[in-house]
């Protein structure tokens, strides 16, 4: 089937007429989340409870049979199904250990290689939907050689998200995506009821350079920096997304030990989005209990190394979203 846009499939929404299968794929998180929304909402509010499910393909419970299980289950009470797959990278470009050398879905084992079996059924789903159910994949990427996209490619709706680039492997000019940067500065700030000044403009945009993520990260700091305010300025934007503004690697320790549990996840939420890597960030809050809570905190070390060894499991059994987790974490590590 032919890849359609977003502003393609939400014309399909609108209509009632949306696919039975979409591929969600790109690095553009917010596109993506908002999309995977829009198809979310095909089910009534009163009826989510019963007839939208969304399933974690990083959770090792959630295998490709127990997705199709989901879809192939009809709705209850209303007339739609719609079942939403997060992370479906895990089945869609899956880890492979080695090299093989002969066929591509059977000479290499991967880490999160799924049963052939368990393959063939989410194949064999995408042959024959269940009219009732829209099924959706939301993946950041996916492996375009194996054999079960090639299929999904055929009989699924896929709609390319990358963001500032316009394709994954695309050679980008950077004039295009400085122009697409702009207009996605320009869009939010009028949604936002506010007007932005040029030069304001051309800095948050021409600073993302192709980082999509970056851009709305950005984009969203500029609003709430700026809220209130009839017109954002370039001196506003230098404060914000200047490159000379610096992100404190201590910031969220440093809050913690103010047992400042606000400022703290707002730091945190500035160092994830800054491209801050979890397990780093994690040892630095190990760190801050080793060294720093034994002396100025003792009665809470107890708690803040039971709270830090389970969010250290977690995060490497796939145990929940790594933000959540950490987040969760610095609440705790912030209570007296």
């Amino acid at each position: 089937m032919p890849s359609l846009s977003p502003a393609a499939v939400r014309k399909q929404l609108s209509q009632g007429k949306p696919d039975p299968v979409y591929v969600i794929v790109g690095d553009d998180e917010a596109e993506m989340s908002q999309l995977a929304g829009d198809i979310s909402a095909l089910v009534e509010d009163e009826l989510r409870a019963f007839n939208l499910e969304r399933l974690y393909a990083s959770d090792k419970a959630i295998s490709p049979s127990a997705i199709v299980q989901a879809a192939r289950t009809l709705p209850m009470l209303g007339d739609r199904r719609v079942v939403i797959v997060l992370r479906a990278e895990r089945i869609l470009k899956p880890k492979r250990r080695g090299k093989g050398t002969e066929s591509e879905d059977d000479a290499v084992e991967g880490v999160d290689e799924e049963p052939a079996s368990d393959l063939d059924a989410l194949a064999e789903y995408a042959n024959r939907p269940e009219p009732l159910t829209v099924l959706v994949f939301v993946a950041a990427d996916v492996d375009r050689q194996r054999k079960l996209y090639k299929t999904l490619q055929k009989h699924a709706v896929i709609v390319e998200c990358w963001g500032l680039k316009g394709a994954k492997d695309a050679r980008v000019d950077l004039r295009d995506a400085a122009r697409a940067a702009e207009a996605i500065v320009r869009q939010a700030v009028t949604a936002a009821g506010q007007h932005i000044e040029p030069p304001a403009l051309r800095l948050v945009a021409t600073r993302a350079g192709t980082d999509i993520s970056r851009l709305r990260a950005d984009v969203e700091r500029l609003l709430l920096f700026a809220a209130g305010k009839a017109v954002i300025t370039l001196q506003d934007a230098q404060e914000i997304v200047s490159v000379e503004t610096a992100q404190d690697d201590w910031a969220v320790t440093n809050a913690i030990g103010r047992s400042d549990a606000r400022e703290a996840l707002r730091q945190l939420a500035l160092a994830l989005e800054s491209g801050g890597v979890p397990y780093q960030i994690l040892g630095q809050l190990a760190w801050y209990v080793r060294e720093k809570m034994t002396a100025m905190h003792p009665n809470r070390v107890a708690g803040a190394v039971d709270a830090l060894f389970r969010t250290d499991l977690d995060l490497k059994t796939s145990g929940g979203d790594p933000r959540v987790l950490l987040e969760r974490l610095v609440v705790e590590l912030c209570r007296r």
